[in-house]
């Protein structure tokens, strides 16, 4: 593995309490805008960054929608147990039963008991029953069985689940954070945290970037709550990257290779770890590894070897096995970890929140800007701007324009 140790501690800072945003603004789009374009750092209001990103420029949305993902459950004695789920054995919209990846909160009074919630709906009362199955890691199966049983899970889900809002947040979510913890173009169901750069999007702006030519584009990852996940290990290269799944369009890939040469914009770190997965799905198709199902990208596959592949012929092979296989949109699922040395192959700018100190998500932005974070974050930190989900956001120049 080719790359050097990561001292974690290399990538702290100071953040205080009071620094982090607990709600959001009254308006999407009033939130403050960093730029930082070669470590040269200017400031605006979000709803000007069309005034910022190049024109002609192609930005990628994370069109996934957040999921009421938080199950509380009451004990006939009184105890509490929060149940989250995180992610399905099969497809989000089960009927008759289903079974969940879950974490849970106050395991050790959940013997052996099924749980049980009553909870209105449209239709009338609905029993939920919760039936714990077997550890996985720090994690449980569970079953679920519904008095409705024609009703899909994910909708059982709606009326009976809290919105997952950040565990530093500190706070309990109100009625607001069902709208605005959410993007106004989220579509697929299957997220339990935000992809928060795109908090920010308002139809006004999305117009003022039309005006200005660019073109927009989406794909689906599924954020899992191992983003939250911090980095305990003092060798970032220790740490255990969490997995997401990755879905892409036949159509969205034609429009990245038309666009390849130019600007390409994630909008959040979740689009970026999509883009950058897809081009090495693209190198192991060129190699000769077809999936026999979904593409799977580990977590240090980018850094085991030297490839000069260009991005255009790999996204090409990507288009090329949908064409052969007659497939209208792939899916996989991604470990990638982008960390300092890693060498972006689709990515010129990124648009993005602040992140915690010694996060993956901090590793990803030193890794794109190099250590003008620190200056860009000192700078967040001197002139009051809010930080983390429901804070201001950024806008970075990738610091080696090569592409």
């Amino acid at each position: 593995m080719n790359i050097p140790a990561i001292d974690i501690s290399d990538y702290n800072y100071p953040l205080p309490d009071h620094r982090i945003a607990r709600f959001p603004l009254e308006e999407r789009d009033l939130s403050r805008l960093l730029i930082s374009d070669n470590e040269e750092i200017s400031t605006d209001q979000f709803a000007n960054i069309s005034e910022h990103i190049p024109q002609g420029s192609l930005l990628v949305f994370n069109d996934t929608r957040v999921i009421r993902a938080r199950l509380v459950f009451f004990k006939p004695g009184g105890a509490r147990i929060e149940v989250f789920c995180l992610q399905p054995d099969g497809a989000y919209g089960q009927t008759g039963e289903a079974t969940w990846k879950c974490f849970i909160g106050n395991a050790k009074r959940w013997k052996s008991d099924n749980l049980k919630m009553e909870i209105e709906s449209p239709t009338g009362a609905i029993t939920l029953s919760a039936e714990r199955l077997e550890a996985i890691g720090d994690a449980h199966r569970v079953r679920f069985n519904w008095s409705l049983p024609e009703m899909p899970f994910e909708q059982v889900l709606e009326f009976a689940g809290k919105v997952p809002l950040p565990p530093y947040l500190n706070r309990e979510p109100v009625s607001s954070d069902a709208e605005r913890y959410q993007t106004i173009y989220a579509k697929f169901n299957g997220s339990v945290a935000a992809p928060t750069a795109g908090l920010h999007f308002t139809p006004t702006v999305l117009n003022s970037l039309e005006t200005k030519g660019c073109r927009f584009d989406y794909l689906t990852l599924h954020v899992g709550a191992g983003t939250f996940k911090p980095v305990s290990v003092a060798d970032a290269r220790e740490h255990q990257m969490h997995e997401e799944e990755v879905i892409v369009e036949k159509a969205f890939l034609l429009k990245l290779l038309q666009n390849i040469q130019g600007n390409i914009i994630p909008v959040g770190t979740t689009s970026m770890r999509s883009l950058e997965s897809l081009y090495w799905f693209g190198v192991q198709l060129l190699n000769g590894k077809e999936p026999s199902d979904r593409f799977y990208i580990r977590q240090w596959e980018p850094y085991e070897s030297e490839v000069k592949i260009p991005a255009a012929e790999s996204i090409q092979a990507i288009y090329d096995f949908m064409q052969r296989n007659n497939l209208t949109q792939v899916s996989g699922h991604t470990g990638i970890m982008i960390v300092p040395n890693y060498r972006f192959r689709i990515c010129n700018l990124l648009i993005t929140n602040f992140h915690q100190p010694q996060s993956t998500l901090l590793l990803l932005v030193a890794a794109f800007i190099g250590d003008g974070w620190k200056k860009a974050y000192q700078y967040a930190l001197d002139h009051d701007f809010r930080f983390l989900s429901y804070g201001d956001s950024c806008l970075f120049f990738r610091k080696d324009q090569a592409k």
